[in-house]
Parts: C-alpha cells; sequence; structure tokens
C-alpha cells in the first residue's frame, strides 16, 4: 500500500511543480526537436499528474478497503487514472479556448479620447493620457497643428506601441 501512496502523493506534487513552474518544465525539452510538443495535450503535465496520483490514491484505497494485492489494486487505480487524465486532459482545453479576455491592441484606441499631458507643437511630438482597457497609459503624440497642454483630443491613428497621431477636439 505504501507505494500507491508514494505514487499518489508523487502526482499531487508532479501537479504542483506544473501549476507553479507553468511552462518552465515544458521549455525544458524544447530545444530537443524530437520531444518538442510531447507535453502538449495528453501528454501534459497536468494530465500525468493527474493519472499518477489517482491511481496511487484508489490502489491505496481498494487495497486498505477490500484487501486485494497489487496487481488487483493497479486494475481498480489504472481506469480511476485514466478517467482523471481525460478529466484534466479536458478541463484543460475549455481553458486553453477561452478567449473572453482577449488583451487589448492599440489598434482599440483609434477613436478614443485623450488628454495632452506634454504640449504637442505643430508636427512635434508631446505627450497623452489615453484609457486602455480602464488602465491610463502615457504615449508620445503627434499632431499636424499645436495643442495645448490640458487639451482633449481624439486618436487617430497609431504610429508605434509607444506613439499615436491626434488632432484636437472640435468644440
Amino acid at each position: 500500500m505504501g507505494w500507491f501512496l508514494g505514487l499518489g502523493i508523487a502526482g499531487v506534487v508532479l501537479l504542483l511543480l506544473a501549476l507553479v513552474f507553468d511552462g518552465v518544465l515544458e521549455g525544458l525539452f524544447g530545444s530537443v526537436g524530437v520531444l518538442d510538443g510531447l507535453f502538449d495535450g495528453f501528454l501534459s503535465l497536468p494530465v500525468i499528474a493527474g493519472f499518477v496520483s489517482m491511481l496511487g490514491f484508489s490502489g491505496a484505497i481498494a487495497m486498505g478497503t477490500t484487501g486485494v494485492g497489487a496487481v488487483g489494486a493497479t486494475a481498480i487505480g489504472t481506469p480511476a487514472g485514466l478517467a482523471t487524465g481525460w478529466l484534466a486532459y479536458r478541463l484543460s482545453q475549455v481553458l486553453l479556448r477561452d478567449r473572453s479576455g482577449a488583451a487589448p491592441r492599440h489598434d482599440d484606441l483609434i477613436g478614443t479620447s485623450a488628454s495632452v499631458v506634454t504640449a504637442i507643437p505643430a508636427d512635434g511630438f508631446g505627450e497623452v493620457l489615453v484609457r486602455l482597457a480602464g488602465q491610463p497609459v502615457k504615449l508620445s503624440a503627434k499632431s499636424p497643428v499645436p495643442v495645448a497642454r490640458g487639451a482633449e483630443v481624439w486618436v487617430e491613428a497609431t504610429l508605434s506601441r509607444t506613439a499615436v497621431s491626434v488632432r484636437p477636439v472640435e468644440r
């Protein structure tokens, strides 16, 4: 029974390592072409950890409650481990397909308002404060006309990851 409890504990430890070092353990084999992608899908670390821990714990429970030997405990633990591994695989696939929290892009700034933090000279650069996904972001800004500090402007285009083209708000 000790071997089965050891397997169960080893599976839980492997699962904790997979969660704490997310991607690091898989990255160890990234440079080896044959093993590239080995830990994706059915052979992912959470799936393996689920299988090993359920095999161990259910085998230990079977040995302790029914008195079956190691072969009987393995026969009982293997289907339980396979079911747990399959469940871990399905849950991970659902989580990986979730796109509800898509990260905002700088192109999402086009058409939003901003306030000038540093005055913008004609055809020169200043700074504006915009809100991207509710967070204030300070960006370099260029305008064809001079814009005073504190003025409200519209973002017309993104020039780079850190700069936008703006025009003053007509009032």
